[in-house]
């Protein structure tokens, strides 16, 4: 029973923290550390992580069809080859490769000394730095429908940072897209969208893990906290898109880099363990 709960509130967390830019990965690690749950492990975070991705398949599933049907269309009808959606869907398919390739490569290393919270404390104020600098001095002037080829390859190589936990894979991508002048909503969309094959794959990809691997409560919390995820962030998704189409993510900025001195802080106290 007592999993169960657990498993409740860290799918509250999930679908809270994973669209927004403060890394899910990291509040799924520092949260229960400091409630001294200890580490869900990484198998329980990628396939909870499963059930915002499914909230980001509906939410956007009339531009995920669009662009899906757009691109098969386009790989039998050379007319349709330079439609918008077509070079989206390629768009996605090439910014989703890096994470895919570093994931697949850096396994044992994300699963045991990415996990530190040395490293997610650090990486917290960091990028929570990088992002402010982004978004004050990004030009917002560029719509989704301008993305270039090289926008799409960066975008994706800075969501491969969030292999490490704390970066936030919406926080990076978003962090790139200012820099590449997209407007806040735009990059912001793009984020949502190139995160789909990334995390669900991730995620089916653990699924073997979760009998016997790296998750502490089994199949059934699992299961519970991936619903919850999904309920919540498909509220937070909503919301998020209505947020940044008039204001900054500056909030999100100050959160970041306090969440990581107080992890630091905590850590050199002796109250967490790293």
């Amino acid at each position: 029973m007592l999993d169960l709960l657990k498993a409740v509130v860290l799918g509250l967390l999930q679908g809270l923290t994973e669209f927004l830019p403060i890394s899910s990965s990291a509040h799924l690690r520092i949260f229960p550390e400091l409630f001294g749950w200890g580490d869900p492990g990484a198998a329980f975070t990628a396939v909870v992580q499963i059930g915002t991705e499914l909230a980001v398949l509906i939410y956007f599933r009339h531009d995920i069809w669009r662009i899906a049907s757009t691109w098969l269309r386009s790989l039998v009808r050379p007319e349709w080859r330079g439609h918008v959606d077509a070079r989206m869907g390629w768009y996605i398919i090439i910014g989703s490769l890096p994470i895919v390739v570093l994931g697949i490569a850096l396994k044992d290393i994300i699963e045991q000394d990415f996990r530190s919270l040395w490293i997610i404390g650090t990486t917290l104020i960091v990028l929570g730095v990088v992002l402010g600098i982004a978004d004050r001095f990004g030009r917002n002037e560029r719509a989704i429908k301008k993305m270039r080829l090289r926008d799409a390859l960066l975008m994706g190589l800075a969501q491969a940072a969030a292999l490490v936990p704390g970066v936030s894979r919406s926080g990076a991508t978003i962090s790139m897209g200012r820099f590449l002048g997209f407007e806040r909503e735009a990059a912001t969309r793009f984020a949502f969208l190139l995160a789909i094959p990334a995390v669900l794959g991730a995620g089916f990809f653990q699924l073997a893990e979760i009998p016997n691997g790296d998750n502490a409560y089994g199949w059934g919390p699992t299961i519970v906290g991936t619903v919850v995820s999904f309920i919540v962030g498909y509220a937070t998704i909503a919301w998020l898109l209505r947020y940044v189409s008039t204001r900054s993510y500056t909030p999100f900025v100050i959160y970041r880099v306090v969440l990581g001195a107080a992890v630091l802080v905590l850590l050199s106290a002796g109250v967490l363990t790293a």
